[in-house]
């Protein structure tokens, strides 16, 4: 194989040679080999000049190692967003998920009556009920004529009554021990039937209950064995928990 390092000595060897002038031609005066030529009186103004060129190419090496990888750069700034694709396949259906808790609906109502008529005594008198139209969960008690909020939130009340001839009628809609609303009709020629009605604010255990005046004057609610008069009504409008 020829070696590539013998090469150069030989090529600088021979722009040596080419560059000495033929025998038998004036040399002129002495001259650097750095000093730019100068044209010889007589002669062309394009006198030949010998320039040395190496080929590079037959003096390269071997290939070299591959190097180590750089670091890696900084991102790029984002481009804009695409195209939107099409839509894919429907996935497969997901399992069945842990049963939830059971509803739980709040509520309470009642609806009561009383066939017989009521005249006031000598103290307070609760108005006790004889006939059940509703009461659900039972939070109405008839032995006491009170209706008992297990639910607090807010309720509606209603109560009717029939006034009796030439007799006063004077009631009240009480929540515990206070007095909330009154039902009162003037001593009259003629019977009517009255009604009052209010929504309480009612927290556990509250009651609600319709109170008879204590007699003053002639005060009594009418009422026959046949027909009902006088009904108590209540029920949930919106439980606090909600």
């Amino acid at each position: 194989m020829f070696d590539s390092h013998l090469l150069l000595p030989l090529l600088l060897s021979l722009s040596w040679v080419v560059s000495v002038p033929p025998p038998g031609t004036s040399s002129g005066p002495c001259r650097r080999c750095c000093d730019p030529l100068e044209p010889h009186e007589g002669s062309s103004s394009l006198a030949s000049e010998v320039h040395t060129y190496i080929n590079m190419t037959i003096l390269k090496g071997d290939k070299g190692d591959r190097g180590d990888r750089g670091t890696p750069g900084k991102a790029g700034h984002g481009g804009p967003p695409g195209v939107q694709g099409t839509m894919g396949s429907k996935g497969d259906k997901g399992s069945a998920g842990l049963p939830g808790d059971p509803c739980k609906t709040q509520d309470s109502a009642f609806s009561v009556g009383r066939r017989k008529a009521l005249h006031s005594l000598e103290h307070y008198q609760a108005l006790v009920f004889d006939t059940v139209f509703v009461n659900l969960h039972g939070h109405f008690d008839m032995f006491k004529g009170k209706f008992y909020c297990f639910v607090p939130g807010i309720y509606f009340f209603n109560v009717n009554i029939h006034t009796w001839n030439f007799k006063e009628t004077y009631l009240h809609i009480m929540q515990n021990e206070r007095e909330q609303a009154i039902l009162y009709a003037q001593p009259s020629e003629r019977s009517i039937m009255q009604s009052q009605s209010l929504m309480l604010q009612l927290q556990l255990n509250d009651e609600v209950w319709v109170r008879l005046y204590k007699r003053q004057r002639e005060n009594a609610v009418y009422s026959d064995d046949v027909d009902i008069y006088i009904t108590f009504n209540g029920y949930l409008i919106k439980p606090t928990s909600e």
